[in-house]
């Protein structure tokens, strides 16, 4: 089994025997019984529920073959499956090194909870590159990437930043939702742990939350691991059966919404409404080239850069779209639009003279949302 889609279909299922069901049963408890007193404190097997069940190893499973990883750490959301992994790393006196591009409730973590432990956080420019090399400090314990960034969507020199964390001891962890890892594999380029929001591509119906953290080296995965059990995390394996199912048909899902995505994309930048449309498989964006080198294709999510306009005309824009929804997240069935300027914050980067409005594409036809994006883009006349 080569392809992907294949492997996701038929890894992580119960072994065929007679009415064998095509996935794991859910297991739900929190009290797990043991006929011998001896068991109960044996460390090769579950003693809790909160360890897990057979669904979560079956997820964690895909998971690691999605990444090709060592280990597989499973939360009940996206924002834990971002922050729990730091803390796995970081003491009171680190330096933790910061993309500005990174995702809104990652860099609220740094900024407050970890300032409060005695963590300094520093901001760097999302496309320093080698240049890292210059802000790693003696007590630098992180370099945080993501790529594309929220929002803006720069992309990352992953390898040249992950090598240069690498040899001066620094953990590399990369936040790598948008590509699903379906179209970029981070730890092949050299990152230490890669990070998913479940909830996205893999829920894939806007109806759970979800997280994982996968590790190129299993001693690393064993630290976030104990620290996950030392914390108490845990999820239901109603949640995991539901992005386990997820991923049999993710990359049918994914590949849809990124084709329409770009299709989306290109048809903007005609448009006189836009001043600039932020997506790296155009070419004119300023990390194409980059994201040929390292992407093997796109994904669902990018934005538009307004015309200048006032807030009460972006607003009245998206008001105007019927086919999009208006709301968080993205990988869903149904597309979704958000205004991106309250949430807007960067140190680095080109000015942005026009509002910024983020599409995210769901499972409906591209031609049905070009005609929908056009008639609301008629209000910005």
């Amino acid at each position: 089994m080569t392809d992907k889609s294949t492997r996701f279909v038929h890894l992580g299922r119960p072994k065929p025997g007679l009415g064998t069901p095509v996935n794991p049963p859910v297991q739900r408890a929190s009290t797990l019984l043991f006929n011998r007193a001896e068991d109960l404190y044996r460390t090769d097997i579950r003693g809790y529920g909160r360890h897990g069940s057979g669904v979560h190893d079956a997820l964690c499973e895909l998971f690691l073959e999605l990444e090709g990883g060592k280990s597989c750490q499973l939360y009940p959301s996206g924002v834990m499956a971002c922050t729990q992994p730091i803390l796995a790393f970081v003491k009171p006196g680190d330096h933790l090194l910061l993309t500005d591009s990174v995702y809104g409730p990652t860099r609220y973590f740094c900024q407050t909870y970890l300032k409060r432990m005695g963590v300094e956080t520093e901001l760097y420019d999302p496309r320093i590159g080698a240049g890292i090399a210059d802000l790693i400090r003696d007590n630098t314990s992180i370099v945080l990437l993501e790529s594309p960034g929220s929002l803006t969507f720069e992309i990352q020199d992953v390898p040249a930043i992950c090598s240069s964390a690498r040899d001066r001891g620094v953990i590399s962890i990369i936040d790598n939702t948008w590509s699903a890892g379906l179209s970029l594999n981070p730890l092949i380029l050299g990152a230490d742990i890669s990070t998913h929001s479940a909830t996205k591509y893999f829920g894939g119906h806007g109806d759970l939350l979800y997280g994982a953290a996968i590790c190129a080296d299993p001693r690393h995965g064993e630290q976030i691991a104990a620290t996950a059990k030392q914390m108490g995390v845990a999820s239901a394996s109603d949640d995991a059966y539901q992005v386990l199912r997820g991923f049999r048909s993710v990359v049918t899902r994914f590949e849809q919404q990124a084709r329409t995505s770009e299709v989306l994309a290109r048809w903007l930048t005609e448009k006189g409404q836009i001043r600039r449309v932020l997506h790296p498989v155009l070419e004119s964006h300023p990390d194409h080239a980059l994201w040929q080198r390292d992407f093997s294709g796109g994904g669902c999510l990018f934005s538009v850069e307004l015309a200048p306009c006032s807030t009460a005309q972006v607003n009245q824009f998206i008001n105007a779209l019927e086919l999009f929804g208006i709301g968080y997240s993205y990988g869903g069935f149904e597309s979704l639009a958000i205004h991106c300027d309250p949430q807007l914050k960067r140190k680095f980067g080109e000015a942005l003279d026009g509002p910024i409005v983020r599409f995210a594409c769901g499972l409906e036809a591209v031609e049905d949302l070009i005609s929908d994006v056009e008639q609301a883009l008629a209000t910005l006349d």
